[in-house]
């Protein structure tokens, strides 16, 4: 795994903070599905993401639960980054959409880093700013977009994220991760196939132009 860390990091971090990342990082690797941060948790540690992509959802009691934006390589979740420095519970869910491999940086380190290395401190507030921007862009998707310009922007980005055009996902999981109905998922995907955009089989859908 120290070579995943210096793989990616070996370019933007010092290299006493990468040694550093190496001794106190706790590896975890998450199954495609698997729960990384549950909403109501405490958060001691702030993930970095080495391979995979992870999708952080926000949940509503009544309404069921709408997806906030995609972690990529290289990436950390601001919304964790604010629960770490203020001991807050977590008010969002990251699951990993593929395997996903994550090093676990304890929150004291984290803050220690803000302190002593400027590269640290670059990285937190690029990420704050770059997830910042991804939420306001799915604020936009809600407010501004219909449903059928959703759906699609919905299926490039998981196309991108996956690095695949084949997408695994059923009619219902992207229903629920759009915070609409399967139905209306359904009938949007068959549009969508007779307009050429699309090819719907069996298990997945092929994403046939971008």
């Amino acid at each position: 795994m120290t070579e995943l860390i210096r793989g990616f990091f070996g370019q933007l971090f010092e290299k006493e903070l990468i040694s550093e990342i190496e001794q106190v990082a706790e590896i975890r690797v998450f199954e495609e599905g698997e729960i990384l941060i549950d909403i109501g948790q405490y958060i001691r540690s702030m993930p970095l993401l080495l391979d995979g992509a992870v999708k952080i959802m926000r949940e509503d009691p009544d309404e069921g639960e709408l997806l906030l934006y995609f972690l990529e390589k290289g990436d950390t979740c601001a919304m964790t980054l604010a629960c770490c420095m203020g001991d807050k519970q977590s008010e969002i869910r990251a699951i990993a959409e593929n395997p996903s491999t994550v090093a676990m940086i304890p929150v004291e380190k984290m803050e220690a880093w803000l302190g002593k290395f400027k590269s640290w401190r670059s990285f937190v507030f690029n990420s704050y700013n770059n997830r910042l921007a991804e939420m306001l862009r799915a604020i936009d998707n809600l407010a501004f977009l219909k449903m059928d310009e959703r759906l699609l922007k919905y299926l490039q980005e998981n196309a991108k994220i996956n690095q695949s055009k084949t997408i695994y996902k059923t009619h219902q999981e992207i229903a629920y991760e759009l915070n609409t109905s399967r139905v209306v998922v359904s009938r949007l995907l068959k549009a969508f196939e007779n307009e050429g955009k699309i090819k719907l089989n069996r298990n997945n859908i092929d994403l046939l132009k971008t």
